[in-house]
């Protein structure tokens, strides 16, 4: 192996060169040793025991317990959350396979011989330590070319989804309070408890006659009783008085006979039943929805008109919710325009118009888009001025010239919770935290529809553990038709719900145009199939991402399909 200095010596070795056979297989055999010696000692890619900055690790703790500032650690809290098909020795992810449709050319180089001070991957594959374990004497130092730092294989689709959702709940969610003209969408901060029995007095169902006792039943004419009166006099047996839908039942009626049910005869002033009257008939009891103090919806439920109107019926006029994130997007490029035809190696933004709606799909504020272009100082500026709960960067997350995340990102001191993600298309996708109290940051790839991989397996997750929402469950349905898999990653593919047919089960079909830089496929989807390394057969059940938005419609039939 050579690095930029010529060809590679060991320490001690003297000037003879390590070109024999025996010498390589040596070498590489102590190289391995090296590699495995500080993964055991649990210190960090950088080859000290801690940060860039002098810092100590969060890698010297591999359990995901508290580090020094007392934050925890979200990759490793569950050992259950490995991957148990992984193997980095046959894994090609260790170098950094790439996406087979290019869609700038940035998000497909390989980063080899980066050097994040912590990666999950590392995280993951690092044994508990029994003591401190001083580093290796022999281990290079940062930006030696001559023995570059291993890369590891990323971590699995499910894996990546779990340390974003972990994150996102680390610590307790705030609580505001807002009107309920305001509270739309929102996430309840607490458990909605009735402040009242609903209903909250014996009300009439239905516009119609309030009897007492056998019948027929005298009455007296007149309005009789409305809704928004106050109480009536008991009504005595043997006597009847109108009442309108909502209005309070007399005390000692027995039940309610509606006006189409009834015969009077005005003459004789007698009012008859033209149907069996059955005790508390047409009857709202007090209490019958709820009684004050029972729960009536759980904490971190999403508020829907619905919730709002129960809300105001039990007496709330305003509501505890958690604040919606607060998300930045900066759209990275220079090869991007925002209007106009393409022309001379320029390419239209897909993304920027995208996100922002997507985003407040999925229950955030999102701020007015900004454009960097292809500019390290502006990016860092604009990482270090943001007051948002998360950044969503676009593209640049590779190692190309102009791919500046990573070396800004390391330069802040950021701490990279996934770095790359075994999944297609979206793999060079990463989630990063900025400083231990600042914003996270999901970087996407360039790739259209990599992009909205990476915004489904990282940002979602992430946003809805800020916001307070609980997970949901996922479900599975049945594809129809063979969809081909990565041979050792995950796939998203877009999918469209077909009903059955002659009775057959309820499916899903996937849909052409599903390359890495394609949007046409998830244009006429309502959700992504999640295919496990290797594919799936036509009948099997594969699990679904649904997209936050309305289910297929008709024209989603013909050429997509």
């Amino acid at each position: 192996m050579t690095g930029s200095d010529g060809p590679h010596r060991e320490p001690g070795s003297g000037s003879r060169p390590a070109g024999s056979a025996s010498e390589r297989a040596r070498e590489e055999e102590e190289r391995a040793v090296e590699q495995a010696l500080a993964l055991v000692g649990g210190s960090d890619r950088t080859g000290g025991a801690g940060g860039s900055d002098g810092r100590p690790s969060r890698s010297q703790d591999p359990r995901g317990h508290q580090d020094s500032r007392g934050h925890r650690d979200f990759r490793d809290e569950d050992p259950n959350d490995e991957d148990p098909n992984a193997d980095p020795s046959s894994d090609p992810h260790a170098r950094r396979s790439t996406d087979s449709h290019p869609y700038n050319g940035r998000e497909n180089n390989p980063r080899d011989g980066r050097s994040p001070a912590t990666t999950t991957a590392a995280m993951a594959t690092a044994p508990e330590p029994v003591g401190e374990q001083p580093p290796p004497p022999d281990r290079a130092s940062p930006g030696d070319p001559a023995k570059p730092r291993p890369t590891l294989p990323p971590p699995s689709w499910d894996r990546a989804r779990a340390i974003a959702a972990r994150a996102g709940r680390g610590g307790p969610p705030a609580t505001i309070r807002l009107a309920l003209d305001r509270a739309l969408g929102h996430v309840l901060a607490e458990v909605l408890g009735a402040l009242t029995d609903l209903p909250s007095f014996d009300t009439s169902a239905m516009d119609g006659w309030a009897v007492a006792g056998p019948g027929p039943w005298a009455f007296e004419a007149g309005a009789g009783l409305l809704a928004g009166r106050g109480p009536a006099a008991a009504l005595p047996d043997g006597t009847a008085v109108r009442i309108a839908t909502g209005a309070r039942v007399p005390p000692d009626t027995t039940a309610v006979i509606r006006s189409e049910h009834a015969h009077v005869d005005e003459a004789r002033g007698l009012l008859h039943a033209r149907r069996s009257v059955v005790t508390g008939q047409d009857i709202r009891l007090r209490g019958q929805e709820c009684r004050s103090g029972e729960q009536l919806v759980p904490a971190g439920t999403v508020v829907t008109p619905a919730v709002l109107g129960l809300a105001a019926a039990a007496g709330y006029d305003a509501l505890p919710v958690v604040p919606r994130p607060r998300v930045d997007v900066l759209v990275l490029g220079d090869e991007l325009l925002n209007a106009g035809l393409p022309h001379d190696g320029l390419i239209r933004d897909a993304l920027g118009p995208m996100l922002g709606p997507w985003l407040r799909a999925l229950g955030a504020e999102v701020a007015d888009l900004r454009r960097l272009g292809d500019d390290a100082g502006a990016l860092r500026s604009a990482l270090t001025s943001s007051d948002a709960d998360l950044i969503v960067t676009t593209g640049g997350t590779a190692a190309g010239p102009l791919d500046h995340v990573h070396p800004v990102l390391e330069a802040l001191g950021a701490e990279l919770l996934v770095d790359g993600v075994a999944v297609r298309p979206g793999h060079p996708m990463l989630l990063a935290r900025l400083s231990p109290d600042g914003p996270y940051l999901v970087g996407l790839p360039g790739n259209p529809l990599a992009a909205v991989s990476g915004l489904l397996t990282l940002a979602e997750p992430l946003l809805a553990g800020i916001a307070g929402r609980p997970a949901q469950d996922p479900y599975r349905a049945l594809v129809h038709a063979d969809v081909h898999g990565h041979p050792h990653d995950t796939r998203l593919v877009p999918v469209v719900h077909r009903p059955g047919r002659a009775g057959g089960r309820d499916h899903v079909a996937p849909l052409r145009y599903n390359g890495p830089a394609m949007l046409r496929g998830i244009a006429a989807a309502d959700g992504l199939a999640v295919v496990p390394p290797g594919g799936v057969r036509s009948g099997t059940e594969v699990e679904i991402l649904d997209l936050p938005w309305a289910p297929a419609t008709p024209w989603t039939e013909g050429c997509f399909t």
